[in-house]
């Protein structure tokens, strides 16, 4: 099982970080696209801080002897994540033409009383026993966030016939179910924490999408310009 979970880690890490590159670098001034690479490295990045010392106490003298690192990097994967949904948002703003003034103060509402929950002290990241209070503390505002994204996807891709990005909302549907389960009783039932794995998937799949989007767009380039010829 260990070397099944720094094999899934490690390919993880290189999938999403290897996507996001390839976007960010041929993004060439389409908007989305390049938002699209900045958050799958933000994501990819983000979970290293987590995962690294992961993969590293896997393979050396456990979890246990590791605690500190886990929860810092635990943290700062808490804060990318959610910089990544605020990204997620702008995304889906650019794309459907979005001008309510009100979805975004909410967006950023939420977001800052998550980050503001995750930077208080009484979370104990990197202790033996981090707190399990905060930690279900912090993640209501951020199911809040998601539950947005979630309806603004499934709403606006609907209304916009998007064909590439349809399945976004069920892509993040899928994330929280699989992350919730954890959070509430991972402490409890410790086997539970295996649905990290297809929350993993999910998020990888989000980050496809955006390859599919880079991809729709670099071909509808191509016939304007065969058309222009």
């Amino acid at each position: 099982m260990k070397i099944a979970e720094i094999l899934f880690d490690s390919a993880y890490l290189v999938a999403v970080l290897t996507m996001g590159f390839i976007l960010l670098m041929r993004s060439n001034g389409r908007e989305q696209v390049r938002l699209f690479g900045i958050m799958a490295l933000i994501l990819g990045f983000g979970d290293s801080f987590h995962l690294v010392p992961r993969i590293y106490a896997l393979s050396t003298d456990g979890l246990q002897n590791h605690r500190a690192a886990l929860g810092f990097g635990t943290f700062v994967a808490s804060i990318s994540m959610t910089i990544f949904y605020v990204i997620l948002y702008h995304i889906a703003k650019i794309r459907y033409s979005l001008k309510d003034g009100f979805l975004t103060l909410l967006v950023y509402g939420l977001a800052s009383i998550r980050i503001l929950l995750c930077l208080c002290p009484d979370n104990n990241w990197t202790s033996e026993d981090p707190s399990y209070s905060w930690e279900i503390y912090r993640n209501i505002p951020f199911l809040m966030l998601g539950i947005v994204i979630i309806i603004l996807f499934w709403m606006e891709a609907r209304k916009n016939k998007d064909r590439v990005l349809r399945w976004m909302w069920l892509a993040i549907v899928l994330s929280f179910a699989f992350y919730i389960p954890v959070v509430i009783w991972s402490r409890s039932i410790p086997s539970i924490g295996v649905l990290m794995i297809p929350k993993t998937i999910a998020y990888v799949w989000m980050v496809v999408m955006g390859m599919n989007l880079l991809k729709s767009e670099t071909r509808f380039e191509k016939e304007e310009r065969k058309g222009a010829i």
